[in-house]
């Protein structure tokens, strides 16, 4: 018995170890392959590492300020991931202590309704999303990339089901001290759902950071770009990947945010993986 767990535990590791590997190998290539020339890039064979480490594509894609403004677009996205993750918090959490706190009629059919019709592929939804920001004057604008979307569903659930762990003699308590809904929800609530909508916030982020498809729709100023968008015009700036090794130090340039957020921010990960771990009465 002891020997088929041993051997079980082995097969386990063995078969995390070979994900990992899946996973990591392309990574560390993609990474070393923005520090090789090009003559190097394009010669036959596979090498996990380049011969001689080459930063020239750096410092072109750094030089770079009026085709590919690298750094302009990385400020672009910055500024649009940012504000778009802040606003999500405030209407998640907002939305998600109106369908737990407040009793209305018809309160769960409409939930329920609004998750249902979330279901649908997003791609449905571009050319009439389109047309509305056409008629807001919002096209390339970075509003046209904020503001849609700060009410995803799937994030108001995660918030919902993280407050109905949270009893509700709390709220009773301080209604009774003469609090209003929203004291409630800003000095009660608020602070024990910190856990969830920090994963929520870290989920809006990394998906407004990497979207592609609708930053491509909705822009066509070089300028005003995000990073996405421009690492598509790379494409062609730098004869359609003839400048791979350019082409790749933009991505990792563009993924550096992300990783940074999610190493200081894994632990709040943890701690939302049990949605009921609110307050227990």
């Amino acid at each position: 018995m002891v020997k088929k767990i041993s051997i079980s535990k082995y097969i386990s590791y063995l078969f995390l170890v070979s994900i990992c590997v899946v996973w990591v190998v392309p990574v560390i290539f993609g990474i070393t392959t923005s520090f090789r020339s090009q003559a190097e890039v394009v010669s036959a064979g596979f090498r996990l590492f380049p011969k001689e480490w080459d930063f020239n594509n750096y410092v072109a894609i750094l030089e770079n300020t009026s085709t590919a403004p690298i750094l302009r677009w990385l400020s672009n996205s910055l500024i649009i991931a940012v504000s778009h993750t802040l606003l999500v918090v405030f209407i998640i959490s907002l939305t998600g202590y109106g369908y737990t706190r407040l009793k209305f009629k018809g309160r769960d059919a409409l939930f329920f309704t609004l998750l249902g019709i979330s279901f649908f592929p997003g791609v449905v939804n571009l050319i009439p999303s389109y047309k509305i920001i056409e008629a807001l004057g919002w096209v390339n604008t970075a509003w046209a990339m904020i503001i849609p979307g700060l009410a995803g569903m799937g994030n108001i659930f995660l918030v919902r089901q993280f407050m109905k762990g949270i009893p509700g003699e709390l709220d009773e308590s301080a209604k009774v001290d003469g609090a209003s809904d929203f004291r409630i929800y800003y000095s009660i609530i608020l602070p024990l759902v910190k856990p969830v909508l920090i994963v929520c916030g870290l989920f809006s982020f990394i998906g407004s950071w990497n979207d592609f498809l609708w930053p491509v729709i909705v822009y066509t100023d070089v300028e005003k770009m995000p990073i996405t968008a421009g690492l598509l015009l790379l494409q062609d700036i730098y004869g359609n990947y003839r400048m791979i090794g350019q082409l790749m130090g933009s991505a990792i340039l563009a993924i550096i945010p992300t990783l940074v957020l999610f190493i200081f921010a894994q632990k709040y990960f943890l701690q939302s993986i049990n949605l009921n771990s609110g307050i227990k009465g």
